[in-house]
């Protein structure tokens, strides 16, 4: 979640045309295949309690002595203290692994010695951390977000996710072509959320949910948080979405930053109240729109909640991108994943039945833990072919067999690990 609050209003009034354009060119960048990169959150515990909460002066102490660490991914925290990796883009799967488990490393090192730990789950499951940044965009964003419930301020703080960014594919048709990589990502991303789902629990309760992450994301403004509404050109489908979305704040060089009601960045333009916009405000407005799948030239999925271990974040990175840059792997998948469009239904995602159930029942739902079974035979084929580790693949492995053929998900684990009782039975 970006967090620039620098202001600047240079540059003439936009036009609604002059934003579309700008819309259709920087958001899908077609070409081959060629990167790929991970943007991984973190809750940060106590290393031996990790029930305790961490006090907010030791969180923050712990988290400034790692700015000055030598990384290669960009470090940045979110409102409640997360932690938060983004890779460079890699010129390959391995080569994304390998930067960001270092970069890992680096940084779980320095956490120790502070006693603290990274904590790979969606949700934290027992408590509701207070907000630590106090920066104009989070105090514009928790105001907006107030408006429709609770669910923003506990998605601010006390959420985590793993996202995998992927090139938007190639400009005509095909098994990587970015039309077919945009409806794929719809589709299996629901299987994503089932097969990687970790957050049935919160301030020591269960919720109810498998994925209670991705749970609070469909409780959000859905002018905001859902996919367009259709699946025609994704261009002028995304151009369309993003200058209907509500405003969601108006930066300022000084002051609180305004939050409007009801007003469109459309209606922002042909207004021109209170203020023009300009290009700069079209680029942050994209920062605060939140689908499941964002364009932002690549591709961004953001539906997988965090997972546990040193390496499970390794494991949806690779099973991600070897389904959408393998094209053997990618027309596999396509023809499995087209059978769950019938149950999605004309909702947009994540608001559907399918996201719904992959939220709620992980892969105890028989649709989803038959079209994952599929996925991930045929990610374990294509791995080898896009330059796999054996350790990457042999933790692939280690999921399938653990979690997707059971039709079980790393939240049955940790219920149960938590309360004794068992998801599944």
């Amino acid at each position: 979640m970006p967090s620039d609050d620098t202001f600047t209003d240079e540059g003439p009034p936009l036009g609604e045309t002059d934003a579309e354009e700008l819309l259709r060119g920087i958001c899908f960048k077609t070409g081959p295949p060629r990167t790929v990169g991970v943007e991984l959150e973190w809750l940060v515990h106590d290393r031996h309690h990790p029930e305790r909460p961490v006090p907010p002066d030791r969180l923050e102490e712990a988290l400034d002595a790692l700015r000055t660490l030598p990384l290669r991914s960009a470090l940045t925290f979110e409102p409640g203290g997360q932690l938060e990796l983004s890779s460079p883009p890699a010129a390959s799967l391995m080569e994304c692994v390998t930067s960001t488990a270092a970069d890992l490393d680096t940084v779980r090192t320095a956490l120790g010695a502070d006693g603290l730990r990274l904590s790979g789950v969606g949700q934290d499951p027992w408590h509701s951390p207070r907000r630590m940044l106090r920066e104009p965009r989070y105090d514009a964003m928790e105001t907006y977000l107030d408006r429709i419930g609770p669910a923003g301020r506990a998605m601010m703080r006390s959420t985590a996710s793993i996202q995998v960014c992927l090139d938007a594919g190639h400009e005509e048709p095909g098994p990587l072509g970015h039309g077919r990589r945009w409806q794929l990502a719809h589709l299996l991303g629901a299987v994503l959320v089932a097969a990687f789902a970790n957050s049935p629990m919160r301030e020591g309760r269960p919720t109810g949910w498998r994925s209670t992450r991705q749970a609070m994301w469909a409780q959000l403004d859905p002018a905001r948080t859902t996919a367009p509404p259709d699946h025609r050109d994704p261009r002028a489908a995304w151009a369309a979405h993003a200058l209907d979305a509500p405003v969601m704040c108006i930066r300022a060089a000084e002051g609180p930053w305004a939050v409007p009601e009801g007003l469109s960045f459309r209606r922002w333009i042909r207004t021109g109240l209170p203020r023009p916009p300009v290009r700069a405000d079209l680029d942050y407005h994209l920062t605060t729109l939140f689908p499941p799948i964002r364009p932002r030239g690549h591709l961004e999925l953001r539906m997988i909640d965090a997972q546990p271990g040193d390496d499970g974040w390794l494991v949806p990175l690779a099973v991600t991108t070897a389904l959408f840059d393998d094209p053997e792997a990618a027309e596999t998948v396509y023809r499995a994943v087209k059978s769950l469009a019938d149950t999605a239904g004309s909702l947009p995602a994540p608001r559907n039945l399918l996201w719904v159930n992959a939220a709620r029942y992980g892969l105890a739902d028989p649709e989803l833990h038959s079209v994952a079974s599929v996925c991930f035979a045929a990610a374990l084929e294509a791995l080898p072919r896009i330059g796999a580790s054996s350790a990457v693949l042999d933790a692939v492995a280690a999921h399938h067999d653990r979690y997707v053929l059971p039709g079980r998900c790393p939240a049955d684990d940790l219920r149960t690990h938590m309360t004794g009782k068992d998801l599944c039975t």
